[in-house]
């Protein structure tokens, strides 16, 4: 442990930020002589939403790396559906038991990110989606956060620990506003001195009403007004928005656009989306439910077998030109003009492959475009 609560890389990839009972497990295997070859899949027996997407691959390559066993998994991004197995890894039980709290730690968390990510992307029906949350997360995980929200299909991510190639966004906190003497002040100073690719976006409800201070933005030369008001002030929230578009239109500053902010649900994003040109998403993403992950045996010594609630067998899940998903056991023949998801990604202990990024991102897009019958997944425009 460092100067704050955080396991360190080299306890995690030692196995030992564990469930003791793995421990257990392995020193009375090993006392007993007993190193049974198993197959174990991830599964999800219920999901927060209708679909989830499949996330944290890449940190559990990285974990099983040199662990004796292999390692089948759908690519990142994937969609999946209740009961479908994830990921399977087969291997010497006692080789790598201890794993399993970082595996499922891994996925459930990332997995949970990226799926509300996406769910909040397909209700935006093309209007570009911020990643604000990371602040609702220990610091710790920043980048975690950021990847899956950016793989879940977001326009942009706000801290800067995001992983390189996710475009960090953000317009400006309330106190840079109170630290100069009026509204008008602190617009015209970061107009004056922000840097000529950073948008002039002005956050418009520190001192007074929100109509008047997107017209002082506005004259100040903003491009977009950013709308922050705390729920426990926001009265009627649709009425503040036709409001404050009335009020730009009819002052002339037709351009001006409207980004909304603080403590936005999905509901609220498919409310107002007939009035907003971005949304700013918090803990909606940030602390989106896990995704329940179990990691079960479903083969022991090449037999089926599993506990009572699970479906024994190798298994695997493809997926048909329609985006229809269907699982079969391994050995039985593939459904005709489908393809299958779970491929190899570790063999023996050697990483064969790691996910891309931008593909996994493009996979969700991909999915979310089809759900909406070509409409696109994300908007045209980058307002920050």
């Amino acid at each position: 442990m460092g100067r704050f609560r955080i396991v360190d890389d080299q306890t995690i990839g030692e196995g030992m930020c564990t469930d003791i009972y793995f421990l257990r497990t392995e020193e009375i295997l090993h006392r007993e002589g007993l190193n049974p070859q198993v197959t174990m899949e991830v599964t999800a027996t219920s999901l927060p939403s209708s679909w989830g997407v499949f996330c944290g691959l890449e940190d559990v390559l990285t974990l099983l790396e040199g662990v004796p066993v292999s390692l089948d998994a759908m690519p990142e991004g994937c969609r999946f559906f209740p009961n479908e197995p994830v990921v399977r890894i087969t291997g010497g039980y006692a080789d790598f038991a201890r794993y399993e709290t970082a595996i499922l730690g891994f996925l459930c968390h990332a997995s949970g990110i990226a799926t509300a990510a996406a769910h909040i992307t397909a209700a935006a029906a093309g209007i570009p989606i911020y990643s604000f949350g990371s602040r609702r997360q220990h610091p710790a995980i920043a980048s975690m956060v950021e990847r899956a929200a950016w793989i879940g299909g977001v326009s942009g991510v706000s801290n800067v620990c995001a992983p390189e190639g996710v475009p960090r966004v953000g317009t400006m906190p309330h106190s840079f506003i109170i630290c100069h003497s009026s509204p008008e002040r602190a617009f015209r100073a970061f107009d004056q001195h922000a840097g000529g690719e950073v948008p002039r976006i002005m956050l418009c409800d520190t001192h007074c009403d929100e109509k008047r201070e997107v017209l002082i933005a506005a004259a100040a030369g903003a491009e977009a007004v950013r709308l922050d008001t705390p729920s426990s002030r926001r009265g009627d929230l649709r009425a503040i928005l036709e409001e404050v578009r009335w009020e730009l239109d009819a002052a002339g500053f037709e351009s001006v656009q409207i980004v909304l902010s603080g403590g936005l649900t999905r509901e609220d994003v498919l409310k107002y989306r007939d009035l907003v040109d971005a949304y700013g998403v918090g803990g909606a993403i940030a602390n989106a439910p896990v995704i329940d992950f179990a990691l079960d045996i479903v083969e022991i010594g090449g037999q089926p077998y599993a506990k009572r609630g699970k479906r024994s067998g190798v298994k695997q899940v493809y997926e048909h030109e329609n985006l229809h998903h269907e699982t079969r056991r391994a050995e039985q023949i593939p459904p005709k003009g489908a393809h299958p998801l779970l491929q190899p990604w570790i063999e023996h202990g050697r990483v064969l492959a790691r996910p891309d990024l931008q593909e996994s991102r493009e996979r969700v897009l991909r999915a979310l475009q089809s759900d909406a019958g070509g409409v696109p997944a994300e908007g045209d425009k980058q307002l920050l």
